[in-house]
C-alpha cells in the first residue's frame, strides 16, 4: 500500500526519547486519507502524538467498506525502500503484484509480507470479481541499518500459528507471542497478532516487559486495560507490562502491535524509509528515471509519480511528540 498524499510531510522517526518505560494509556485518533478511487483509510501511524511502536512505523486501518458496486482498492505501481509491508485482511481480497514477478491474492487471515530492502515496486488492487466488503490493515516495519539494503523479497503465508485461551483466539502475524512464532521474516524483535474475543470474554494476554505495545481496534467493543476502544482507534500502551487485560463487551477483534523500541533514527517520506535526505532524493530520482525499482507487469494503469520534496531540509531525529 502506498502513501497517496500528494503533499506528504516527512516523518522523523526512531530513537528512544519518547518511549515510555512504564505502562501508559494513550489513545490516538486516526486521520482520514483517501486511497485510490473508492477506499478511505484511517492513518494511525505516523501520528502527531506517536511516530513508531517498536519497528512498526506506519499503520492504516480501512473498512469495513461495501465495495459491491465499486472498484475497491486500486493502488497503482509505486516504490518502497528500507521497510517491510504487511497486508492483513479481515474481509475481502487484495491482489498483489511486484517487480520481482510475484502475483498473489491475499485473503483474510493470510500474511502478505513484502521486504523492500534496497528497492522494490508493487501494486495492490481488489480483484475484478471481488467480495462485497473490504476490511483490513496495512502496516510497515522499518528495517534496521544492517538489513535495509538487502535484496527485495515477497512472502505469502496462508497458515499461521495460533494461541488460544477461554474466549480468546490469537493469530501470530509476525514475530512471537506466548511461545508461538510466525514464519514471516523479521529483522528486529517485534510482534504482530490478530486477536478475536467472544462476547463477554475476559483474558490476560502475556507480554514482554522490554517491548512497547499498542492495540488497534478492528471491530466490536473491547476494553483494553480498562480503556474502551471503538473500531479504527489505536491505544498506545508503553512498555514495562507482563500481561494485558482484555474485556469484550461484544464479539470483538483487535490487533496487537509491539516490539523492542527502535533505537535508530530515520526519515520517512512518501514510500521511502531512509537515514539521510540524500537517500530520499536519490530514491525519488531513481523511481522517476526507471532505475533500481524494476517494473510491475499486469496492472491496468499508470504508475504513481513521487510527490515533490518538501522545501525544508530533511533531518533524522528522535521520535518527537
Amino acid at each position: 500500500m502506498s502513501n497517496l498524499d500528494v503533499k506528504p510531510s516527512a516523518s522523523v522517526c526512531g530513537g528512544r526519547e519518547d518511549v515510555s518505560a512504564a505502562p501508559v494509556r494513550e489513545l490516538l485518533a486516526g486521520r482520514l486519507t483517501p486511497l485510490g478511487e473508492s477506499t478511505e483509510v484511517r492513518r494511525l501511524l505516523p501520528n502527531l502524538g506517536r511516530r513508531m511502536i517498536g519497528a512498526w512505523c506506519f499503520v492504516d486501518h480501512y473498512g469495513p467498506d461495501d465495495i459491491a458496486r465499486e472498484p475497491g482498492m486500486q493502488v497503482p505501481p509505486h516504490p518502497h525502500t528500507g521497510l517491510q509491508t504487511v497486508s492483513w485482511l479481515h474481509e475481502g481480497e487484495v491482489l498483489h503484484r511486484d517487480s520481482l514477478g510475484s502475483k498473489q491474492t491475499v485473503r483474510p487471515r493470510e500474511l502478505g509480507l513484502m521486504t523492500s530492502g534496497r528497492g522494490i515496486s508493487h501494486s495492490e488492487e481488489s480483484p475484478r470479481d471481488h467480495a462485497r466488503y473490504l476490511h483490513g490493515a496495512q502496516l510497515w516495519v522499518a528495517l534496521p541499518d544492517a538489513q535495509r539494503h538487502i535484496a527485495p523479497a515477497f512472502e505469502h503465508h496462508a497458515e499461521l500459528p495460533e494461541v488460544t485461551a477461554p474466549g480468546l483466539h490469537a493469530t501470530v502475524i509476525l514475530g512471537e507471542l506466548d511461545g508461538s512464532a510466525s514464519p514471516g521474516s523479521v529483522h528486529t524483535p517485534l510482534v504482530g497478532a490478530d486477536l478475536t474475543l467472544a462476547e463477554g470474554a475476559a483474558a490476560r494476554l502475556p507480554l514482554q516487559p522490554d517491548f512497547e505495545y499498542a492495540a488497534l481496534a478492528m471491530s466490536g467493543r473491547v476494553d483494553v486495560d480498562g480503556v474502551p476502544l471503538t473500531p479504527g482507534s489505536l491505544l498506545y500502551l508503553g512498555a514495562g507490562r507482563r500481561d494485558l487485560p482484555l474485556l469484550a463487551d461484544t464479539a470483538s477483534s483487535l490487533m496487537l502491535l509491539g516490539g523492542e523500541p527502535f533505537a535508530e533514527k530515520l526519515i520517512m517520506f512518501w514510500n521511502f524509509v531512509a537515514r539521510t535526505a540524500e537517500e530520499i532524493s536519490q530514491a525519488r530520482d531513481d523511481w522517476h528515471t526507471g532505475t533500481r525499482f524494476g517494473e510491475v507487469h499486469g496492472y491496468d494503469g499508470a504508475r504513481l509519480l513521487a510527490p515533490a520534496l518538501p522545501p525544508t531540509p530533511l533531518k533524522p531525529r528522535g521520535r518527537e511528540r
